[in-house]
């Protein structure tokens, strides 16, 4: 890699059901201590959906208190520039992925999680097969991951 090459970090993303059990929370926490200490992951990207969602961003906030260096990013299926700023007392920056304006509100979330799956390195998911969103994501990132990312941790499947 040439010197002037910025390296980008590797990251990250969760999805989940948004009824996931509290008892998740070990394994959880085990599985984002491994992407950090073992698989060189720096960037975690997250929603703010229901249960699971905010497991995995407090789980990271602890974690940040053993790694200064990763950072948390809440993922915005919409625009919205009042209101964000809030965003910045529990996360690090968020992220509005390109082209999502474009997008009806009904299909924003849907294309923002398709997005990221395309671009993360990583996908930590809790996925018990029910029908939704989150078994139709988790669906297109195995047949990504065949091509060769995002690795997939499935902490349901443990």
């Amino acid at each position: 890699m040439q010197q002037n090459e910025k390296r980008h970090p590797k990251t990250c993303f969760f999805i989940g059901h948004r009824n996931a059990p509290e008892s998740l929370r070990t394994r959880l926490n085990a599985t984002i201590e491994q992407l950090i200490t073992r698989c060189g992951v720096t960037e975690f990207v997250v929603g703010h959906y229901g249960r699971f969602d905010a497991m995995c961003a407090g789980a990271v906030r602890d974690a940040k208190k053993r790694h200064q260096e990763i950072s948390l990013v809440l993922l915005l299926p919409y625009y919205s520039p009042k209101g964000s700023k809030d965003f910045f007392t529990y996360y690090d920056e968020t992220f509005y992925p390109p082209k999502l304006e474009q997008v009806p509100k009904r299909l924003a979330i849907v294309r923002a999680n398709e997005y990221m799956i395309r671009h993360c390195d990583y996908l930590l998911c809790y996925c018990e097969g029910y029908i939704g969103n989150t078994k139709n994501i988790v669906e297109q990132a195995i047949a990504l991951e065949q091509k060769g990312r995002p690795r997939i941790y499935n902490i349901a499947q443990k």
